[in-house]
């Protein structure tokens, strides 16, 4: 079939990576072929995407995985969608959100003014929603809420009043767990590097913020005899064996965060784990499998806590779409700088 129609161009433009490194050195516009409608996918007219710290490390060539169009989200308007037999059809014109499924891994991703995603991990936006949020804040949504109540409601089970500690709360991700967890009733503890973030992590409803040094935090909250419900580790490999020794018995830890890197670690949980205490995984990438349908998450509940003013969704900076912007962001996100959420828009119009 060819992908040559009326609203569905022969080419379009996408960042690809052409070769790993720097970012002026991976990212070029380039024009590419448009993707082809198949079953089981839908073709999307990109609107907008969020930024994300697994494409940074993709274009760096870090990842397992990655195509040469990267971004493992988006949010825009169905072009054209080919159910597989017992799969829900989407009509042209569809406001939806989308995320994973193999988006920039196996599948050629977002960063780009059209993608194919599965259409077991798209999900419907009603338009009246996406008039009233805009493209921008809508972007700021799907991959961080999504991971983010996953990890605190399914493996972390957090529930009112639980003490919980969120190390890495200054990223995108973070701060999406710690607003999340507050509306939430939880009494929620949150790490950063930088003390000028401390105002804004208080203003989201915190009850304390500690800075974050790595080990040090991790010896002074022991000698302290501080123990928490659940961890949500944002930070990883350097400070997850720290963070293990800090709950109570009972107590759940969920790593879903490698803000600190990469890095492998030695770990004996023989020696340096505690007795009675769990330890969780969530990558976000298995979102869409059946054992995580992207119908468990409630994007519908969670929009509609945001246009409430329950919860706040505002991208901390906005891009548009081209070298330029998306260099910017993948600077930014490489220097520790970016303060939260990023979005770049290809198109802004409703």
């Amino acid at each position: 079939m060819s992908n040559a129609s009326p609203t569905l161009p022969s080419t379009m433009r996408a960042i690809v990576v052409e070769e790993f490194g720097a970012v002026e050195k991976a990212l070029k516009l380039k024009s590419v072929p448009t993707p082809a409608p198949r079953p089981g996918y839908a073709i999307i007219k990109v609107k907008a995407f969020g930024v994300n710290h697994a494409e940074m490390h993709m274009r760096r060539g870090e990842w397992a995985e990655s195509m040469p169009i990267i971004g493992i989200e988006c949010v825009g308007i169905v072009v054209s969608a080919l159910p597989s037999p017992g799969e829900q059809a989407l009509e042209p014109g569809t406001p939806v959100v989308t995320l994973m499924g193999g988006l920039g891994r196996t599948i050629d991703g977002s960063y780009a003014e059209y993608t194919a995603a599965r259409l077991s991990n798209v999900v419907p936006v009603p338009r009246a929603l996406v008039a009233q949020l805009g493209w921008a804040r809508l972007a700021a949504l799907p991959e961080t809420y999504a991971t983010a109540w996953t990890c605190l409601f399914r493996n972390l089970g957090l529930q009112p009043g639980e003490r919980l500690l969120v190390r890495g709360a200054t990223s995108a991700f973070g701060m999406a767990a710690v607003k999340l967890a507050v509306n939430k009733g939880a009494v929620v503890s949150a790490t950063g590097r930088s003390p000028e973030r401390t105002e804004e992590l208080k203003a989201l409803g915190v009850h304390e913020v500690l800075r974050e040094e790595g080990g040090a935090l991790t010896e002074r909250l022991i000698l302290e005899g501080r123990k928490f419900d659940k961890v949500l580790e944002l930070v990883g490999n350097s400070t997850v064996v720290g963070s293990l020794k800090l709950l109570r018995r009972g107590g759940i830890l969920c790593l879903a965060g490698w803000l600190g890197g990469l890095d492998p670690i030695e770990f004996n949980p023989l020696l340096q784990m505690a007795s009675g205490v769990y330890f969780s995984f969530f990558g976000s990438f298995v979102f869409g499998e059946d054992e995580f349908p992207l119908t468990d998450v409630p994007f519908a509940e969670i929009v509609g806590m945001i246009t409430s003013g329950a919860l706040e969704s505002e991208p901390k900076r906005v891009f548009e779409f081209g070298e330029d912007g998306v260099r910017e962001a993948h600077r930014l996100m490489e220097a520790g700088q970016a303060g939260g959420k990023m979005v770049v828009v290809v198109d802004s119009a409703l």
